[in-house]
């Protein structure tokens, strides 16, 4: 499986026999381009314009937009509901955690989560190999939250995401945590490279966070 890095909390999976797009957004709201892309499915985490732009996505076979046990195209999504901020909801609403299962690998996208996680929901996401989480605080968990969550889920690589980028619009986005915040939060070996490429049963033993570059 390939996964690149399309911007804020887009990623684009691909898999042998099905691609998948999380979160696409409004290339207006953000300031980011969004690139002409195609999915067989797409997941939407809450209903924000930064992350549920489908239309940004062309020939779309199914949209995921929250909690609920999913089979697509050979594609498992289980969705998990939690809040996007540490007041259950009252102050952003809703955000839904996906555990993605594709060629043997499982993802999870954490979205815009706001708050801690229980014994219960780490219990609930499970074994994950690929987890991708948002660090940049402000609208999202803090970078000492991410890392302490990261611990508690324990992938074979985190991938951060929705953090400070200096094409970002200032006014919304320019309070953001660099991703520097996190990386040393976390302590874990750090790589940067362009796109991840994973085969299942083929992850180093030794944990660490892929810095993906848009």
């Amino acid at each position: 499986m390939d996964i690149i890095y399309l911007g804020h909390s887009s990623f684009r999976l691909k898999g042998k026999s099905t691609s998948l797009v999380t979160d696409p957004f409004d290339k207006d709201m953000l300031g980011l381009k969004y690139p002409k892309i195609e999915a067989d499915i797409v997941t939407i985490s809450h209903d924000h314009q930064d992350h549920n732009v489908t239309s940004a996505v062309e020939n779309v076979h199914k949209v995921v937009d929250g909690p609920g046990e999913y089979e697509i195209l050979g594609v498992s999504i289980i969705g998990l509901s939690t809040f996007h901020d540490d007041k259950k909801g009252e102050l952003r609403g809703k955000n839904t955690i996906y555990v993605i299962e594709i060629d043997g690998l499982r993802i999870a996208h954490l979205g815009d989560l706001g708050h801690k996680l229980t014994e219960s929901k780490l219990s609930d996401i499970g074994t994950i190999d690929i987890l991708m989480i948002p660090v940049g605080g402000i609208y999202t968990i803090e970078p000492t939250i991410a890392a302490n969550i990261t611990r508690g889920i324990e992938p074979s690589v985190t991938i951060p995401m929705h953090y400070f980028n200096p094409d970002l619009n200032e006014e919304t986005f320019g309070k953001l945590a660099k991703v520097e915040t996190f990386l040393s939060e976390v302590g874990l070996t750090v790589e940067r490279m362009k796109k991840l490429s994973v085969k299942s049963g083929n992850l180093s033993e030794e944990k660490k966070v892929v810095v993906l570059e848009i």
